[in-house]
């Protein structure tokens, strides 16, 4: 075509247009109409695919504190946390499926959900059905947390009761009170936040360990005789450095998971608040127990990075970015002074009841010292913080008065149904295994096999022959090297 004819091509569209308006802005609003539908099918796809992923990288979480609490175990326990796991997490899931998900639900009423029992997709959405799944796991995270404070000397069976009651009614009834609508939702018109869990899934389960351990005493030889107490090493800091390691991995989609979507990009904001606060939490817990005790822990450091994990779970949405690594820094503080604190008194092999349940106060009051006014839920006030800076203190002063009223609720709660459950398990078939088991070692007392073989001779270490280790039901060939003795046990 000529240049000079050019001009001739917008009047001939023109022109056809004039001819046939009515058929052309029919098929616009056809083409309009098919692109919104499509992009909306791909939106809610994508969706999905981000909660599903992020379900994913909680259920890997599973092997962090299979990891964490094998390493902090001594050899002679290192298989009983493998059957633990699978044990708890495949309960967890059916007690959630069947149960545990409709109390939790949005449905019913301020107590606990109504609708949502053995779930159904049939009346559901796929985006219903990833979202049940990732609470699902959140609920075998909760749990996963009990048991680090019982290691060495609780009963296994104790292990599946207690899930069956934790994941079908105790953990589905916090979740309900703060993600459900229930009491927590509205305290004196204000919700109570807590992102993606430091309260309803770190301290229920932190506060479900710490009724299992007023129970159940310390190990065998943790305290001496004038009532201090003495260290009993784990096996393994390799090992519980991969399980922290794997933790903070999982935590993405713990955290970032609990956008329930992608749209906006606020997911990649509430991972970098993650790691802010990870990273924070890890250095101030190196630098506060070595000016305490003039020596790097190396568990301590884990810990920290956990505390500061577990702190920002709750803020993680609703602060901004300068506020994280302060909250995981404190955190870091906090997990120190807690692990040595409560170690006087109370035997928590991992530190559980300080990483995730002093971390999980900390981290839930936080919102209400540093929640930005651009961030927080409708109806809440933003923090402290910004009460001081931006004027209306008392109204930012009543939200951390909600956020205090619903750590006290639900550690009074998730407490009260903890014990009651471990006490009548206490009661019936017993909690903890006996003395002789427990120097022996619950892999061969428990489940007929040492989870190193190598390193033991079945003589000394367990008194009755009546239980010979086995693989699988096999027995295992006559050992070698007869004249070794066994591994001296910490503590007799």
């Amino acid at each position: 075509m000529k240049r000079k004819h050019l001009w001739t091509v917008p009047l001939g569209v023109t022109a056809l247009i004039g001819l046939l308006p009515g058929t052309a802005l029919a098929n616009t609003a056809g083409a309009v109409e098919k692109l919104q539908t499509g992009l909306g099918a791909t939106i809610d796809e994508l969706n999905i695919t981000w909660v599903v992923v992020s379900a994913v990288l909680v259920l890997f979480m599973q092997a962090g504190f299979l990891f964490l609490e094998v390493g902090f175990s001594r050899q002679k326990n290192v298989g009983a946390g493998v059957a633990k796991i699978f044990v708890n997490l495949g309960i967890a899931t059916l007690a959630w499926w069947s149960v545990g998900y409709g109390i939790a639900s949005l449905s019913g009423n301020k107590i606990f959900g109504t609708e949502g029992f053995f779930y159904s997709a049939s009346e559901l959405t796929t985006y219903d059905t990833s979202l049940m799944l990732f609470g699902m796991l959140f609920c075998a995270v909760s749990l996963a947390i009990v048991w680090g404070t019982t290691l060495e000397r609780i009963k296994f069976s104790a292990y599946a009761i207690y899930a069956i009651v934790f994941a079908a009614v105790i953990y589905p009834l916090v979740a309900h009170g703060v993600y459900g609508g229930g009491l927590l939702s509205d305290i004196g018109g204000r919700p109570v936040m807590d992102f993606a869990g430091s309260t309803v899934v770190h301290l229920t389960g932190a506060v479900g360990g710490l009724a299992a351990l007023l129970l159940l005493g310390p190990r065998i030889g943790k305290y001496g005789g004038d009532g201090k107490p003495r260290a009993i090493p784990g096996h393994s800091m390799p090992i519980v450095g991969l399980g922290v390691l794997i933790l903070w991995v999982g935590w993405y989609g713990f955290n970032a998971g609990s956008t329930f979507g992608t749209s906006g990009g606020a997911f990649a904001d509430v991972a970098l608040n993650t790691q802010l606060a990870a990273s924070a939490g890890a250095l101030v817990a190196l630098l506060v127990v070595y000016l305490k005790t003039k020596s790097a822990d190396v568990g301590m450091v884990g810990n920290g990075a956990i505390a500061g994990l577990v702190a920002i779970t709750a803020p993680s949405g609703y602060v901004e970015f300068w506020a994280a690594p302060i909250i995981g820094a404190v955190a870091g503080v906090i997990v120190v002074y807690g692990v040595l604190a409560i170690e006087r008194y109370l035997d928590d092999p991992v530190g559980a009841l300080s990483a995730h349940g002093l971390a999980g106060i900390w981290g839930t009051l936080s919102i209400g010292v540093f929640g930005s006014p651009d961030l927080v839920l409708e109806g809440a006030a933003p923090g402290v913080w910004y009460g001081i800076t931006d004027g209306g203190f008392a109204s930012t002063l009543g939200q951390l008065g909600v956020q205090a009223v619903g750590v006290a609720s639900a550690f009074a709660l998730v407490f009260t149904l903890s014990y009651i459950t471990f006490a009548l398990i206490k009661a019936t078939i017993g909690l903890r295994v006996s003395e002789d088991e427990e120097l022996a070692g619950l892999d061969i007392a428990s489940h007929g096999m040492y989870g190193y073989p190598e390193q033991f001779i079945p003589r000394e270490e367990y008194p009755s022959p009546a239980r010979p280790p086995t693989v699988a039901g096999t027995p295992v060939a006559s050992p070698v090297a007869s004249s070794m003795t066994a591994m001296p046990v910490e503590g007799r």
